[in-house]
């Protein structure tokens, strides 16, 4: 057995009759020992179906109590869970299992039926206290289970890249990146058993599985797992099931703040310890005014599922507004014309290695490695005293006259204006400069004023921005094309407003 596993199993035994897991869509709170019986009865259906060591399950399951469950009876058993997003369609289920060929499938009820066809999987219908139905669909054609040990760098987990083109990269996490990681969290968070974690990010993703789940087991907390973030019942949430921490992205920052019911359900006796926010940069005037009203501390940080969560955090006692905070069990260093450096006020990008960052992808082999470090595919700078400030993705770079504009630090600037509810900025083609630097703006007054606001925007950005910054043109839409954890998908946004711009024509 695995540290990870042996520190797992041991909040278990500490909790066997007292509460650590809650699901919030059921009203239900889940002792230690429920957590043990309902691993054991996955354990044992898995073993039905001859899983054996190394094996990869494929899970696609709603935010629920059973999550963490599923997870722990996988890894036990030295199988691979790869979880992916509950809303993934029947079809694209499929054809991810005859790509991969998992010998297992955990999906939700409504989606066994997208198996039908699949001859030689069988059905096993598991009861448990966290799901009261689990269906587990396997081939028992497979060989008999032979019982091996689980080595510490024995893959656990595998996430998909939240990767904005083409076909995400599967990264694979083993159970020595997970413990370093989580172990990471729960200094640089200071994390006790006094905590309650509320959970709002989707479980197939890093910042929940590691940072949320696994963080606070292994440092003896709580867990209150919501079906999904709802701004309405979010302070409620908190309140009732005494919360003292929550991850969460901007977009959730900026809705909390711009929600009604959100706003009238807040009351000053709410106590957070803090919101961890990461994902990308929120702006200053969000920062502030979210701390201000909600009377809790925002900390940044900076992380990706190839580092097993977070790379960097703010101290509690010395965070700077615009940072992603300090590198925290991890080397940090800029690349810039092939060599790596430290130095500060160096834009270059940003690469990291440490105990918990993979040494490759599991299935395809690209230039994101290099000496040792993992290349982000991120532009940042370090200050003075070893900030770090994030300038957005190598690949966003906006080319304009042969002078290269991140579109973060547009970003950054025109969120100040204050009818401005969300901006992306990205690049259109431009016959004469090779792109235009375009900024796409969800206004408060959606389908009024725009062209007031259109003005205010190139007003603001030239006296704010230098010359080759500064957005040429600027449209409105009403949402933007986004990936399940919030990030605005820039490459759809790209297609779709060239669409309507030949349309038009």
């Amino acid at each position: 057995m695995t540290k990870l596993l042996e520190k797992l199993n041991q909040q278990l035994v500490n909790h066997v009759t007292t509460p650590i897991m809650k699901d919030e869509a059921r009203q239900r709170w889940f002792t230690g020992g429920e957590f043990q019986k309902d691993m054991a009865t996955v354990r044992q259906a898995l073993l039905a179906m001859h899983v054996r060591k190394g094996d990869q399950i494929l899970v696609s399951w709603d935010n629920s109590a059973v999550y963490p469950v599923l997870m722990q009876a996988i890894w036990e058993l030295g199988a691979v869970a790869h979880p992916i997003s509950e809303t993934t369609p029947a079809a694209q289920l499929l054809s991810e299992w005859q790509e991969f060929h998992y010998p297992v499938v955990i999906v939700k009820p409504e989606l066994v039926t997208a198996f039908a066809s699949v001859t030689d999987l069988v059905q096993h219908q598991a009861a448990l206290e966290t799901a009261p139905v689990l269906p587990i669909l396997g081939d028992q054609s497979q060989l008999a289970t032979v019982q091996q040990t689980i080595q510490e760098d024995d893959l656990a987990l595998i996430l998909n890249t939240s990767g904005t083109t083409g076909k995400p990269k599967r990264v694979g996490l083993s159970h020595r990146l997970l413990l370093n990681g989580s172990e990471h969290d729960i200094v640089s968070h200071r994390m006790t058993a006094a905590d309650t974690a509320m959970i709002v990010m989707p479980m197939f993703h890093i910042n929940a599985q590691v940072m949320s789940v696994l963080s606070t087991r292994l440092s003896g907390g709580k867990l209150l797992i919501t079906k999904k973030f709802s701004a309405s019942h979010f302070w409620q949430q908190v309140k009732a099931n005494h919360v003292t921490w929550v991850s969460v992205v901007p977009t959730i920052i900026t809705i909390l703040l711009l929600n009604e019911a959100a706003n009238q359900a807040y009351t000053p006796d709410i106590k957070l310890r803090f919101v961890r926010c990461s994902s990308f940069a929120l702006p200053e005037d969000k920062l502030r005014e979210f701390e201000s009203r909600f009377h809790t501390q925002i900390l940044e940080g900076y992380g990706m599922t190839e580092t097993a969560s977070q790379c960097t955090i703010n101290p509690f006692e010395a965070p700077k507004i615009g940072s992603a905070g300090k590198a925290f069990g991890t080397e940090l260093a800029l690349l810039i014309d092939d060599h790596f450096t430290k130095a500060p006020h160096q834009v270059g990008e940003i690469a990291v290695r440490g105990d918990h960052v993979i040494a490759h992808y599991l299935d395809v082999a690209n230039d994101s490695f290099k000496d040792g470090w993992f290349l982000t595919g991120d532009l940042g700078y370090l200050d003075e005293e070893g900030y770090l400030f994030v300038k957005g993705r190598r690949k966003e770079m906006i080319s304009r006259g042969g002078e290269k504009v991140a579109p973060a630090a547009v970003e950054n600037c025109l969120n100040e204006l204050d009818f401005v509810a969300g901006v992306a900025v990205i690049g259109l083609p431009d016959d004469l400069y090779g792109e235009a630097v375009t900024a796409v703006i969800m206004s408060r007054t959606p389908g009024q004023h725009e062209a007031e606001q259109r003005a205010a925007v190139l007003a603001y950005a030239e006296q704010h921005l230098a010359r080759y910054q500064r957005p040429t043109d600027v449209r409105f839409v009403t949402e933007f094309p986004r990936n399940p954890t919030g990030k605005v998908l820039r490459p759809k946004l790209r297609e779709q407003l060239l669409a309507v711009t030949v349309g038009e024509q």
